[in-house]
């Protein structure tokens, strides 16, 4: 712990800034009422130890079928933009996200043991339970970093309940040593913005650092940030909800380093597949994403070069065409 804070003390100088534009934007968030950011179907889930908190968001008819959203590494189901949500709803899909363990509304059932450590296999059952609850038999998946991890993982293991899969900035092997690593320059970033914004600035510093953590994760690539829908979204999560546990993420972390390769799971899938990857992808090299298309047949891909590790509100009509696409495409080889 005092070599992270030294670390942290040492990089706070390299947190990114807030314009004093997004700055304001917080302060009249702030005073403004605050909007309802959760208006579908509630509910829990029962997934091994855990209560899974999810939300069902139906469209205005019949739907065509159903898109389960996995989030990445110590996020909720609030990290997805409004916006990709709105996408798949307003082409007439039901759109399912939850709370990842240890994140948001998702806890431990009573008695369950805090330190029981769990691997993204036993994560990938969390989706699974979540579509039983709610009786729906299949389902399109999509999953971003450690999402599209146990994603992976889930339609490898359960074939039988999903049409298609979407891997957004991700790894079928994140340890791969014929690949690049993960860049070792981002954490000790993401902590100082926790202990300089997280841990010390009140709600006001908890809601900047979404942004600042967005900022990071964007790395070198550029484009404007939608500052109210995210500050909006970043008070909600603390007036509204339980707020954010970012210790969660050292137990993603190890279940991620507890989870071996996925290449031969994912050569032998045969259902559509399209991995999405940014070229300035600061935490997952792109060429992760390059490494999974060599080895699916059924793999479309799209790369984009001004995309780092986040979902960038310059790109979600891009990348959100593209899923439903392959969503499309699935639904015509099922007949549906």
């Amino acid at each position: 712990m005092p070599i992270l804070i030294g670390i942290s003390v040492y990089t706070c100088a390299s947190v990114p800034k807030l314009s004093n534009q997004t700055e304001e934007a917080i302060k009249s968030v702030i005073k403004e009422p605050i909007p309802d950011m959760v208006t579908g179907k509630t509910g829990l889930a029962s997934s091994e130890n855990w209560n899974v908190w999810y939300e069902s968001i139906l469209p205005d008819s019949n739907p065509k079928g159903t898109i389960i959203l996995i989030m990445g590494a110590a996020n909720d189901a609030l990290s997805w933009p409004p916006d990709f949500l709105s996408k798949f709803r307003d082409a007439g899909y039901r759109v399912i996200r939850y709370d990842h363990r240890g994140t948001g509304l998702t806890t431990q059932k009573d008695g369950a043991k805090d330190k029981t450590p769990y691997t993204l296999g036993d994560m990938s059952k969390d989706p699974i339970a979540i579509l039983d609850t709610l009786h729906i038999q299949r389902a399109h998946v999509v999953g971003v970093s450690m999402g599209g991890m146990i994603a992976q993982k889930a339609v490898m293991k359960y074939p039988d309940r999903f049409e298609s899969l979407t891997s957004i900035m991700s790894s079928g092997n994140i340890f791969d040593t014929m690949l690049p690593p993960m860049n070792q320059d981002i954490l000790p970033k993401m902590i100082s913005a926790v202990i300089k914004h997280g841990m010390l600035g009140g709600k006001k510093g908890k809601i900047k650092l979404q942004f600042v953590h967005k900022k990071i994760l964007m790395g070198d690539a550029t484009g404007k940030i939608e500052a109210k829908p995210l500050a909006q979204s970043a008070l909600y999560n603390l007036e509204k909800r339980d707020g954010y546990h970012f210790i969660a993420g050292k137990k993603h972390q190890k279940a991620i380093e507890a989870s071996g390769s996925r290449y031969d799971g994912l050569a032998r899938l045969n259902i559509p597949v399209l991995i999405i990857h940014g070229e300035k992808d600061p935490v997952i090299p792109i060429e992760h994403g390059k490494k999974m298309a060599s080895l699916i047949a059924t793999s479309d891909t799209l790369w984009l070069e001004n995309m780092g590790h986040d979902l960038p509100d310059i790109l979600m009509d891009t990348i959100c065409h593209k899923i439903l696409k392959t969503i499309e495409k699935a639904s015509l080889s099922t007949g549906k």
